[in-house]
């Protein structure tokens, strides 16, 4: 039985990233919690095996949507379709991430753009899509998952400590413009993890 100030019954939960490892396992408690969940990564036979280990036993609902978060396109679609099957968004999880280690002098622009992409500006677009429709119920709950290489950094992790520390600042400012609206936006910074 889920305490009642961990009961999520009636709340619709969307975690990037869920196919496997972190966002796997925060899907799986979000559904254990009574919510409802939408997973997302670019493999289908992942995400379907994934869904279908989230949901034992929980007598939940959920739905996977592949979706690259390299490309902005997977990103609008994945925030329309979460809407359109689920009804609504109540806690957004960004998890979805990338580490392409390479020293500062050796970091293409593609490089740059695409752990960028993945890292920081799809965490701002799903978040865009799916805050007007929270603000409207003027309750919601964004989690962005950021990473202990956000504070501190190892050799040849120049984009992702970036992408990390960029995720920090957005979560604040983010936090300040939607607190009035019942929306908190709160960043986790993980270090190594089994899941």
């Amino acid at each position: 039985m889920v305490p009642e100030i961990f009961n999520l019954t009636g709340k619709v939960a969307l975690v990037t990233g869920g196919s496997k490892g972190l966002g796997k396992a925060m899907a799986r408690g979000f559904a254990e919690a009574g919510a409802d969940v939408v997973i997302s990564s670019r493999n289908e036979t992942e995400l379907r095996a994934a869904l279908d280990e989230i949901l034992s036993g929980t007598g939940r609902k959920g739905r996977y949507v592949v979706a690259d978060s390299a490309r902005r396109e997977d990103t609008d679609r994945l925030a329309r379709t979460a809407l359109e099957q689920m009804g609504r968004v109540d806690i957004l999880v960004n998890n979805a991430g990338t580490n392409e280690p390479q020293a500062i002098d050796k970091i293409s622009d593609e490089t740059w753009d695409r752990v960028l992409e993945i890292n920081l500006t799809s965490v701002m677009a799903l978040t865009r899509a799916l805050v007007p429709q929270m603000k409207a119920r003027h309750w919601g709950r964004i989690i962005h998952i950021s990473s202990i290489m956000g504070f501190v950094s190892k050799e040849g992790r120049n984009v992702y400590s970036a992408t990390k520390s960029a995720l920090l600042g957005l979560a604040r400012a983010s936090a300040l413009d939607l607190g009035p609206f019942g929306i908190t936006v709160n960043c986790i910074a993980p270090g190594p993890f089994l899941t």
